[in-house]
């Protein structure tokens, strides 16, 4: 092997997995736009955000086996191969709790969309496109900007705990209805847990980042 063709070997390792990375969060900032902007539609037509969304999750679940096929062919990594597993994985599961919150919206015709959902899908792309910020970071290893961005994440998961749980206070006192009270709780659960995904990618940037400072 000569040294240019073990040059080409090593180098391609970091621009296999960060346009991945840079992929997915693409990806799932979109995924979060259509959310917020079908959440903001009229009913009759929430129909085509909602197969866009299921479209959008698709292709980051592939990127996700992509990912996961380039840690099984490449033994040299940016960063530790567990790390780069809990990374895509953190950012596919946001994916599937907004996806699973368009689902419910779907499958139960939800037909009243509360400020409170709306309200966390704000959030979540708020989080979701300081996610964008932080891969982008993560490719530079600017470790202050990441541990900002990082913060600015959590403090939108500690905000969308609060409007979680006044919604689903004013559900009980408020909505008569049993079968409403189930929609709205299982569509506000799933928009909550997408906020505590955000902070788990959040929390492995980080973690990244401090073990490379």
């Amino acid at each position: 092997m000569t040294l240019n063709s073990i040059f080409q070997f090593l180098v391609p390792k970091d621009k296999k997995f960060f346009p991945l990375f840079e992929q997915a969060a693409a990806n799932l900032i979109t995924l979060a736009e259509t959310l917020h902007e079908a959440v903001n539609a009229p009913k009759i037509e929430r129909e085509e955000y909602f197969r866009k969304i299921e479209e959008l999750e698709a292709v980051i679940e592939e990127i996700t086996h992509k990912t996961h096929l380039e840690l099984s062919r490449n033994f040299i990594t940016p960063f530790d191969r567990e790390d780069i597993h809990s990374l895509i994985k953190a950012i596919d599961n946001v994916a599937d709790n907004m996806h699973g919150a368009a689902s419910r919206m779907r499958l139960y015709q939800v037909e009243k969309i509360t400020k409170s959902i709306r309200k966390l899908t704000e959030i979540n792309l708020e989080a979701c496109q300081l996610i964008g910020v932080g891969i982008k970071e993560l490719k530079s290893m600017n470790h202050k900007a990441i541990k900002e961005t990082c913060k600015k994440i959590n403090k939108l998961e500690s905000k969308a705990d609060s409007v979680f749980d006044k919604a689903v206070a004013d559900i009980f006192e408020n909505e008569t209805d049993a079968k409403n009270v189930i929609k709205y709780k299982e569509v506000l659960s799933a928009l909550e847990m997408a906020s505590d995904k955000c902070k788990s990618v959040s929390n492995v940037m980080e973690q990244i980042s401090v073990k490379h400072s």
